[in-house]
């Protein structure tokens, strides 16, 4: 597809941004948060989402359908260890009597919830603009969405090392008014060490675990974009 503009959400990371514009597409970030310092727009996108599917004013407006939104949506309640935490049988669970288990059940059903709406209410907004929208989620038997969601990834890669990146976790990709291209590299994989995906605690620079889970490596951005976004590189 050809893009005249790419805007980047829930990836504050810099890491897309980056890629296409080495490849001359404009493109911007935008997150509440800014803790890469990589955030062009610090939005509350999820304000932003029920504004536009409410028909007020939204951060949509400023969007056409020669541009490209490309989500990371938050995943966080979507996750294969969610079943376990609704059924009070996570490891730090164990000794937890069965009121804090339903408490903390109640609550986590209430965020899967909110954020099930949220990125239904992301997909309705963009239908009915005609918005070119692509969604990423991880993909796993267990995931949320690959059990509920009613529209189906048009792309799936079900081991990310094979493209570059840190880690073989399978990913999930929505294409909404659009098709993933089909475009066949020839430039050769540069080694990255491939890393061990831990679930809890933080990392020895202070990082969180979940924020280094989301990462994902530059060469696997850049090669994501030219095999199924654009079709001239």
């Amino acid at each position: 597809m050809k893009v005249q503009k790419v805007f980047c959400f829930f990836e504050q990371s810099g890491t897309f941004k980056k890629e296409f514009i080495k490849l001359g597409i404009h493109a911007e970030d935008f997150d509440i948060l800014n803790d890469f310092g990589q955030t062009d727009h610090q939005a509350d996108l999820f304000h932003e989402i029920e504004s536009a599917y409410s028909g007020e004013p939204s951060i949509f407006d400023g969007i056409s359908g020669d541009d490209l939104i490309l989500a990371f949506f938050p995943c966080t309640r979507f996750e294969t260890v969610i079943p376990l935490a609704f059924r009070g049988e996570q490891r730090q669970q164990k000794n937890w009597p069965d009121e804090k288990k339903l408490e903390y059940s109640m609550k986590l059903h209430g965020e899967l919830h909110l954020l099930y709406m949220l990125i239904c209410k992301l997909f309705t907004v963009c239908i009915r603009g005609g918005l070119r929208l692509i969604v990423e989620n991880p993909y796993a038997q267990e995931h949320y969405l690959k059990t509920y969601f009613p529209v189906k990834p048009k792309l799936v890669i079900k081991d990310r090392t094979m493209e570059g990146d840190y880690y073989k976790k399978p990913t999930q990709f929505w294409f909404v008014n659009c098709d993933p291209e089909q475009n066949v590299l020839f430039e050769p994989l540069e080694f990255v060490k491939t890393q061990t995906i831990e679930r809890i605690g933080k990392t020895d620079d202070g990082q969180s675990i979940q924020v280094r889970r989301s990462l994902i490596h530059p060469q696997f951005a850049a090669r994501f974009i030219k095999s199924y976004v654009l079709d001239d590189h």
